[in-house]
Parts: C-alpha cells; sequence; structure tokens
C-alpha cells in the first residue's frame, strides 16, 4: 500500500488506485486508464462524468 499525494509518483508505482474522498472510496482505478488529472478530480470528491461524490 502507497498513500501519497504526489500523483506521478502513484501512477508509475501502483497497479491499481483507490481514491478516498470523506472517508469514502470514490472509484478505482488502473493507471493505465487514468491521468493525474482525472485522479484529481477524484480526489476533490468528483465521480467520472462529473458529478459529485
Amino acid at each position: 500500500m502507497l498513500v501519497s499525494f504526489e500523483l506521478d509518483e502513484i501512477l508509475h508505482l501502483s497497479d491499481r488506485i483507490a481514491v478516498i474522498y470523506e472517508g469514502h472510496i470514490i472509484d478505482i482505478v488502473s493507471p493505465k486508464e487514468t491521468n493525474e488529472n482525472e485522479l484529481g478530480l477524484l480526489m476533490a470528491g468528483r465521480k467520472k462524468g462529473g458529478s459529485e461524490a
């Protein structure tokens, strides 16, 4: 397990990425299928498609 705010580090070292917002897992994504911008939105509570968590 790796806990970090360094998105480039997370993308390079992880097999799967679980994003937690307000104590809830918002999404679990593959680093091959996401990017820093999408992770940032998930970290801010936005789900895929733009809706709020």
